[in-house]
């Protein structure tokens, strides 16, 4: 770990002519996998850099520990210099206070100046030939909201959901960068434009149009942009000395290079990069992929918050260096205020979830198989995140019993696997009847519907005194308990189904929710949080 000055330059800990990169190591349950070896780096630069890079290394740190940038703030604050920034944003900003962030992992064989990484770095990252395109293989859009009672929301765009691109048609979402950067790259060489200005053009194009199908796609306006490629992925992880992961079997990819044993370790450098990007072998592919670099993130953000790795300089100066030559951020972010928004917060109160998608292996014209995105259900869950707080359930008197059994459905929102089953286990009043459990699209509110309000009322007593909602679309004697995030009421001994189905049958619940196009489509992910380290597939 390198040490910090404002005079001095800084020594670094690895032979100064190895190229920089973490080679892969052995893996030892609990103990550091990829330090034997990372070479790089030249030297860093003399420190003396700024509160603006210092925030910005937070700033990274949200999709990377993105969450906890008022740290690096506080410690740096007298620190100058500069960063690389790209005009992503053409836009308006959004109104209602909170702050949208779109968080890009690129596979870029580019560094954030456009100048290509060496080979001997690509080959230690186990990265691969390129194609000469420069695909996003990790979105998300991070919502900080301006009101502190509500979590931190990262939500994870599966790279393979099929979208429409502004100017491109309906493609893949990973390919939008891709597609505009060639586009670019072939107006600009044909006027002459040359390297390194040639590939930052076509990279701002590229940026340019991702963003736009986002807004597009999720309805939200997008405040800002980060950007990371692999290598400074895997030299982040490094620089924080490692992430604590669990894996609930042993993998052996040969594709990402992730060879991991079962069970707890720790990782950073190339093992931690392919440890996210590791698909291949996986359940459910990209889409256990995406619940993987939430696990990683989360693990990353729980170390960060809970160790106070950001007020320790040592552990910054690694970061800052790393940050100025791999990440790239628009210019308008302005990071003090940034940091102040984001003071105070902690594990428990970020959450990590994934866009609503269906079936995984839609068949395509010309993108072979994709995901399968409903564009009007991805607005209405992003719509969700922005929505007020719900004010809690007034108290209730105990209803009195009910005269007629009424049958209860339980559909979970959540993601959360066997929280339906767990709920139907509490409602065994006099006169209820246990339905059929289901899934339905993941939802942040929970509700109780019913044709007759006050039996619907005598369900969400029973449940803690859930919000009611008179549906004349229940049938009569029936009544549709939906879980939502917020749900924080009593649940039974609950069961633990298979493939993530409350019915434990199949992924598509008896009894759906009309209107929802279940078949084929995955189960709903977890909703996973910074408040420890998850055990994943």
């Amino acid at each position: 770990m390198r040490g910090c000055s404002a005079a001095a330059a800084v020594e670094p800990p690895w032979p100064p002519d190895t190229g920089g990169v973490a080679l892969q190591g052995p893996t030892e349950p609990m103990r550091r996998v990829g330090r034997p070896g990372w070479p790089v780096s030249p030297p860093p630069r003399r420190l003396g850099r700024g509160a603006r890079i210092a925030c910005t290394t937070l700033a990274l740190l949200s999709a990377l520990t993105l969450f906890v940038a008022g740290y690096a703030w506080t410690v740096y604050r007298h620190l100058d210099g500069g960063l690389v920034t790209s005009d992503v944003l053409t836009g308006p900003r959004s109104a209602d206070g909170a702050t949208d962030i779109l968080l890009v992992g690129l596979d870029s064989r580019t560094d954030a100046q456009g100048d290509p990484l060496p080979r001997e770095v690509l080959d230690a990252l186990n990265a691969g030939d390129s194609d000469g395109e420069s695909n996003t293989d990790t979105m998300i859009l991070l919502r900080v909201p301006d009101d502190s009672a509500r979590p931190t929301t990262a939500v994870s765009l599966p790279r393979d959901s099929y979208v429409q691109i502004p100017g491109y048609g309906k493609h893949k979402l990973n390919s939008a960068y891709a597609r505009a950067a060639a586009a670019e790259r072939r107006v600009l060489s044909g006027r002459g434009v040359a390297e390194p200005e040639l590939t930052r053009e076509a990279d701002l194009a590229g940026r340019r149009v991702l963003a736009q199908t986002i807004e597009q796609l999720t309805g939200a306006s997008i405040d800002h942009y980060a950007e990371v490629n692999l290598a400074g992925f895997a030299e982040i992880t490094q620089a924080v000395g490692g992430v604590p992961v669990c894996l609930t079997a042993p993998v052996d990819d040969s594709y990402s290079g992730a060879r991991f044993a079962a069970g707890p370790q720790r990782l950073e450098g190339a093992p931690a990069l392919a440890f996210v990007r590791q698909r291949h072998g996986l359940p459910r592919g990209d889409l256990d992929r995406v619940v993987r670099q939430q696990a990683f993130l989360a693990s990353l953000a729980h170390q960060t918050l809970s160790a106070g790795t950001l007020a320790d300089p040592v552990a910054l100066t690694g970061l800052l260096d790393t940050v100025s030559r791999y990440v790239v951020i628009d210019p308008g972010w302005d990071l003090l205020a940034f940091a102040a928004q984001t003071q105070g917060l902690t594990g428990g109160n970020i959450q990590f979830r994934t866009m609503p998608t269906g079936r995984a292996d839609l068949s395509t014209p010309s993108d072979g198989d994709a995901v399968q995105v409903d564009p009007a259900l991805v607005k209405a869950f992003f719509a969700e995140l922005s929505a007020p707080a719900p004010e809690p359930a007034p108290e209730q008197a105990e209803p009195a019993a009910l005269a007629t059994p009424v049958t209860v459905d339980v559909r979970n929102g959540t993601g959360r696997s066997g929280l339906a089953a767990g709920v139907q286990d509490v409602l065994d009043d006099d006169g209820l009847v246990p339905g059929s459990l289901g899934n339905t699209s993941e939802t942040r509110t929970s509700v109780v519907r019913g044709a007759d309000e006050a039996t619907a009322a005598r369900v969400a007593a029973l449940l803690g005194g859930l919000p009611v909602e008179t549906d004349p679309a229940v049938a009569p004697g029936y009544v549709t308990v939906v879980l939502g995030g917020d749900y924080t009421g009593p649940t039974g001994s609950g069961r633990t189904l298979s493939s993530g189905s409350e019915s434990g049958t199949s992924d598509t619940p008896a009894g759906a929710v009309p209107g929802d196009d279940a078949a084929g489509a995955p189960a709903a992910a977890p909703v996973i949080t910074a408040d420890g380290v998850p055990c994943v597939s």
